[in-house]
Parts: C-alpha cells; structure tokens; sequence
C-alpha cells in the first residue's frame, strides 16, 4: 500500500500530519450563538489555502430513554428548516460545562426530565466542511419527570416514543433531524 500511495504521488498514513497549521486568522463575525472566521492554513499535504469557519463551542444531544424503553423526542419550530421537527433534546454547550452537566440542563430545561445517569456515547462532527462544532451525544436513564424550564423564546411540545414508532419515523423519513436519527440508530444497533 505505501508503494502504491507513493507511485500515485501521496503520503503512506505514517507520513501525513494529522493537523494543518493556520497562518493568519480573522474574525468575520461574533453573534451569540456563533461566528464566522476566515483561517489562512497551510494544510497537512502542504496546500496553502482560505477556509472560511462557522465557529461553535459545542453542543449536546440527549436520548432520554424511560424505564419502559420508550424514548422522550421534543417538538418544535425550527426556521432554518421552515417547518416543525421532532428530535432529540439538544443544545449548545454553556461556558465550561462539561458534556454531562450540558446534557442535565438542557434535558431538565426542555423536557423537565431529571436523568440519574450519562454516557457519552457518540462524539461527532456534524458538517465538517465549516463548521467546528463538536457535538456530544448522550444516553440519559434513571428517569424522573420535574418541570419543563424553557428558554424564553423556545416553545416544546415533549412526547415519548416507541423503538417501533422511531423506526418508522426514520424510514418514512419523517423523522428529519440528522442528530436524532444518527444517535437512534446508533442506540437500536450498537446499544440496545
């Protein structure tokens, strides 16, 4: 293989830099919820060139799962899609919060569920083309229902599904959200 990588003038993996290296960096803007910057990097095969980066502190998904299997999805409007959507609880990381800590807040602000235990169970990139989002997904269990604490602009609707339902929802595809169907079927093939 390293022969055939070399005749077709690339690198065997044992000679490719995992990280490119940025020359100069501009912030293009700075909202609340994420910025644009535009890097000058010199990347691992030693091209120089302008990417422009979404940046994000990170973010949480949560797939709550009930004592009867059954999973807890939230509902609500989301513009960029025009539409309402069904998914997993999820949102940015606050601060230094850790994956669990951000997890147990959003679960507890959105669906009022508390969760006895966390585990990370898949750590993704979501569009890696531009955007540094890192986005932690979560399995919540040890379920005790409390009050829902949304955010001032956020209107939930909170409902549990069966594995069946969820199934269904995927292949009809009306399940739409890419974070909730990765994490469920991650959760029905490796978890469960």
């Amino acid at each position: 293989m390293k022969k055939d990588a070399k005749r077709r003038g690339g690198k065997s993996k044992r000679e490719v830099k995992e990280t490119g290296k940025i020359l100069k960096s501009k912030v293009l803007y700075k909202g609340r919820l994420f910025g644009v910057r535009s890097d000058e990097v010199l990347e691992p095969d030693g091209s120089r060139n302008t990417r422009e980066v979404i940046t994000h502190p990170g973010s949480v998904v949560v797939l709550p799962v009930l004592d009867d299997g059954r999973i807890v999805m939230i509902r609500q409007y989301r513009h960029a899609a025009r539409q309402y959507l069904w998914e997993l609880v999820a949102g940015r990381i606050d601060g230094k919060e850790s994956p669990k800590e951000g997890a147990a807040r959003e679960l507890r602000e959105e669906t009022g569920y508390r969760a006895k235990r966390f585990t990370v169970f898949l750590d993704v990139f979501p569009t890696p083309g531009f955007l540094e989002e890192n986005m932690y997904i979560l399995l919540a269990e040890g379920l005790r229902e409390g009050k829902a604490e949304p955010e001032e602009d956020e209107k939930i609707i909170s409902r549990p599904f069966s594995l069946g339902e969820l199934k269904q929802m995927i292949q009809s595809g009306e399940l739409k959200d890419a974070k909730s169907v990765a994490g469920i079927l991650y959760y029905l093939t490796f978890l469960r």
